[in-house]
């Protein structure tokens, strides 16, 4: 290439960068051509923190599915937000029968979950069994201590499994003042409670209602009777299904002259509304685990309040530890005192209770709160 060729060459390229880069300056200056914020913080993406790597959540329900509308539906919501917030997928197995708890659990350990959440009491035993034979996954049970057996009422502050996280919570405490709120509400003199099955995670909140219900009644010399659970026997459907038997227990419930009614048992709820229905009365319904007027809009006209679980918040912040391994496997119990229990607003039922209802609650929480009232259940 001769001199002349070569300025010429050169003169272009310079040229060309300079046209180039006018235009950047123009469209920046302009506005038209921003750098793109994948955050939603409104910081550049150079800043923001890298989805986790080689990290897979787990999840497998119990038979009442992740739309239960109860726990199920809330364990599945905490972990998938965990999971979304940890940019990773979270992979879900839903259970149809007990027969399928084993083997869903054993499917998402060939997947190579590095975290499996099982969702209830029911699958406390498959848990067991699979942790003690995976030292390396990291198991959470919710509603179950994994610990002296399966039945779930021994608890001495660890699982018998070394890798599962037990998920806990003090529903007596806040059953004692749905059972208070009941108390002052009924115009029978009669509240009454049914079950799925005699579970402890199941009876602790009967025993909850039952003493907060015992407790107005001494404080406020009203007579109130709780049918359908003595401390000790009850009545109960044999599972968890939306069935006949659900209806029927309701039915047997509400024809001893009960006008609130706290079915404990995922699904159960909606046989105690076919059967307040089929009554004609005025009968109120309370809710567990979530709030049953958010979840389930079909309860609106019957929900006075429900039972809470933080269930969700819970079961997030477990999976988010694992993601962020910052996991351990202390117990999580959840009380009036931390919020891990607690009851609904009372929605449309809030101009039918009475006025003072609210700020008698307050004290009895701060009561239970400072050990100046007690509530007895199998976790203290």
């Amino acid at each position: 290439m001769n001199l002349e060729a070569f300025v010429l060459k050169t003169r272009k390229v310079v040229t060309s960068g300079l046209v180039a880069l006018l235009a950047a300056a123009t469209l920046a200056a302009c506005g038209d051509a921003p750098e793109e914020d994948t955050t939603t913080g409104g910081e550049s993406s150079s800043s923001a923190e890298p989805a986790v790597e080689d990290f897979l959540p787990c999840i497998v329900s119990d038979a009442g599915g992740f739309d239960d509308k109860s726990f199920n539906q809330l364990g599945y919501e905490g972990a998938k937000q965990a999971a979304d917030e940890l940019g990773v997928e979270l992979k879900d197995v839903e259970s149809n029968s007990e027969n399928e708890f084993a083997p869903n659990i054993e499917s998402l350990v060939s997947e190579g979950c590095d975290v499996i959440v099982t969702v209830g009491f029911a699958l406390a035993s498959a848990t067991k069994e699979s942790a003690a034979a995976n030292p390396d996954i990291e198991y959470v049970l919710i509603d179950d201590s994994a610990d002296g057996g399966d039945d779930g009422a021994t608890f001495d502050g660890k699982a018998d499994v070394e890798n599962i996280k037990p998920l806990l919570y003090n529903t007596a405490q806040a059953a004692f003042l749905a059972g208070y709120a009941a108390a002052d509400y009924t115009k029978t003199g009669k509240v009454g409670t049914y079950g799925g099955l005699p579970f402890p995670t199941v009876t602790i909140f009967m025993d909850g209602f039952k003493q907060g219900a015992e407790y107005y009644a001494k404080e406020n010399k009203k007579d109130v009777e709780v049918v359908g659970w003595d401390g000790k026997n009850g009545s109960f459907t044999g599972g968890f299904e939306a069935n006949e038997a659900a209806t029927s227990t309701a039915k047997q419930i509400l024809d001893q002259d009960v006008d609130v009614i706290l079915p404990v048992g995922g699904p159960i709820y909606q046989g105690a509304i076919t059967a307040i229905e089929d009554s004609g009365k005025d009968i109120a319904m309370l809710g567990v685990d979530a709030d049953l007027y958010e979840t389930d809009p079909a309860t609106q006209d019957y929900v006075m309040t429900s039972i809470l679980k933080g269930m969700k918040v819970s079961t997030y912040e477990a999976v988010l530890a694992a993601g962020n391994d910052e996991f351990d496997f202390a117990p999580y119990v959840g009380t009036l005192e931390n919020d891990g229990v607690g009851i609904a607003p009372f929605h449309n039922f809030e101009s039918k209770v009475s006025p003072e209802l609210q700020a008698k609650l307050d004290e009895v929480k701060a009561g239970i709160i400072d050990g100046s009232i007690e509530v007895t259940s199998y976790l203290g």
